[in-house]
């Protein structure tokens, strides 16, 4: 089966906020919205340095030109300022399952509905439009913020994987991975549904 129908870009609009296809054009919004929380100085994030926004979405196309990666540069609708990317990463169109995963957000669009809304589209067109099987998150063991917003999103935690990667600074990641599997995705999607006032 081809993994064409995952790296399509296409935009997802909704109340909050709105996923665009990622492009060269985003890096000067997204590295305003780096700055806000100063957010490449946390160890345990790999959230680009402004300086490095156009290589970084750089590796971002090219990871989609090689089809394993579709990345969306996020803008809040209230404003219509970037705040942050996400993607679908680790494409497996074989067996239908996919990563939301690389996401990050300026401070101010932390623990907002700008994240559940934008998690809701993802898993929306991930479980109704590509018709997957399981959608995963990962994330670092000490990023305890990212871990409670998975877990809010109804996640269910797999596993560990323990030294499962090296940080730029060299440092050992244990990665945390989470997935939201088929017959559970109507539930989760009542209860993110719930928590926007839906």
């Amino acid at each position: 089966m081809s993994s064409a129908p995952f790296i399509t870009p296409l935009t997802l609009k909704g109340e909050h906020t709105t996923l665009e296809p990622l492009a060269m054009s985003h890096a000067e919004g997204l590295s305003e919205a780096a700055r806000d929380g100063e957010l490449w100085k946390l160890w345990y994030t790999t959230v680009p340095h402004p300086d490095g926004m156009k290589a970084e979405i750089e590796r971002r196309l090219g990871l989609q030109a090689a089809g394993s990666m579709l990345p969306f540069a996020i803008r809040r609708n209230d404003t219509n300022a970037l705040c942050g990317m996400t993607t679908y990463m680790h494409i497996d169109a074989t067996h239908r399952r996919v990563e939301i995963g690389s996401t990050w957000y300026a401070k101010s669009a932390q623990r907002t509905a700008i994240n559940t809304e934008a998690k809701l589209m993802l898993l929306t067109h991930a479980f109704e439009s590509l018709g997957c099987i399981a959608v995963e998150f990962r994330t670092h063991w000490m990023n305890q913020q990212s871990r409670a917003a998975i877990a809010r999103l109804g996640a269910k935690q797999d596993g560990i994987l323990r030294n499962h990667m090296r940080m730029p600074d060299g440092s050992l990641r244990d990665t945390v991975v989470f997935s939201i599997i088929e017959s559970e995705w109507p539930a989760i999607k009542r209860h993110l549904a719930f928590k926007l006032g839906r």
